[in-house]
């Protein structure tokens, strides 16, 4: 029998178990970081809807070396319910990264990821996110600071390149694999300077998981249950991470860990955004809480075919008790008494 007429080893399921650096993972469906967002209530949701592993917004490293009291206090909080977590952290000096990644283990992370991806100019401009692609052995590192001082594994998410057509991001992927111990590549295969337009090039990514020996998770385009399963199929990575997909729909880390199969109901929808609006209070106290909230009125309003009337004063209110009494209506549709 030739090597061609041997058959191909199954593809796990995205509900089967998997490990990032010894570190056991329950399912394939990851929450990727959410800037500005992905706090320990984000998180929570996610892990409370079935997702395996949830991964924080970034984080300054120089915030954490320097011990800002509000980066401290609120962005190193860690549910017990949440773990495994893994907190993202940005930078651009190694000793800083290796600084507050100890700290970042200190609070109780699980793994430690470092962005070098993130488009955002303000960010590149100090030499972090996507501009480390542009500077390999800075990367490195990093990467290697952050082990060293968290005593943690280390996972790295990046872009594709800067450009189109650039492959920076995919030679700088191996490079962190094999000199840099990295234990999982998070691969977003679309340019840094296309943002989330286009299409993602998941054929670059099933090339990058077959030159690596370590799990790739796959990112982007992936804003449905249906996106998702076939980003998953035509990558062959080892997982995928949900992004933008996920804002008022933590459902769809259910759809694809097959424990749903029809869409929320408004009652449920209800309830889940009012949970929200605990939390957030709970995090932030009220008065920060109900500007914070604007950010996710917006998705679950879409979801629930708000009136515009309700929409626009949940975004004006500066009321928490209204807030609740405004969402509290949606739960019936309008129109039914």
């Amino acid at each position: 029998m030739d090597g061609s007429s041997l058959p191909r080893p199954v593809a796990a399921a995205l509900t089967d178990p998997f490990e990032i650096g010894g570190v056991p993972i329950s399912n394939r469906v990851l929450l990727a970081p959410l800037a500005g967002i992905g706090n320990w209530f984000v998180r929570l949701q996610a892990k409370r809807h079935g997702a395996g592993l949830a991964v924080s917004e970034m984080v300054s490293s120089f915030a954490l070396h320097h011990r800002n009291e509000r980066t401290l206090r609120e962005l190193m909080r860690i549910h017990p319910d949440e773990h495994p977590v893994s907190i993202q952290l940005f930078g651009h000096d190694a000793e800083v990264m290796r600084s507050g990644a100890a700290i970042a283990a200190e609070a109780g992370a699980d793994l430690i990821d470092i962005n070098m991806g993130c488009p955002v100019p303000k960010v590149r401009r100090t030499g972090a996110g996507a501009q480390l692609l542009r500077d390999p052995d800075l990367a490195l590192a990093l990467a290697r600071g952050a082990a060293e001082g968290s005593g943690l594994p280390v996972t790295v998410k990046l872009r594709s390149g800067i450009e189109a057509g650039d492959r920076s991001g995919f030679d700088l992927a191996v490079r962190l694999v094999e000199e840099g111990g990295v234990a999982a590549i998070g691969f977003h295969p679309r340019a840094a300077t296309k943002g989330h337009k286009g299409a993602p090039d998941y054929a670059l990514t099933r090339e990058l998981v077959e030159r690596i020996e370590v799990p790739v998770i796959v990112s982007g385009g992936l804003n449905s249950a249906e996106a998702a399963r076939a980003a998953y199929r035509e990558s062959g990575a080892a997982a995928v991470m949900i992004a933008r997909g996920s804002l008022g729909n933590p459902w769809l880390f259910e759809e694809l860990t097959g424990s749903r199969t029809e869409p929320p109901t408004r009652e449920e929808i209800v309830a889940e955004l009012l949970w929200v609006v605990d939390r957030a209070e709970e995090h932030l106290g009220a008065a920060r809480a109900e500007r914070y909230l604007r950010k996710f009125y917006p998705w679950y309003a879409e979801r629930l075919q708000a009136p515009p009337e309700i929409a626009d004063e949940l975004q004006r209110s500066a009321d928490l008790g209204r807030a609740r009494e405004l969402i509290g209506s949606l739960a019936e549709p309008v129109g039914v008494a």
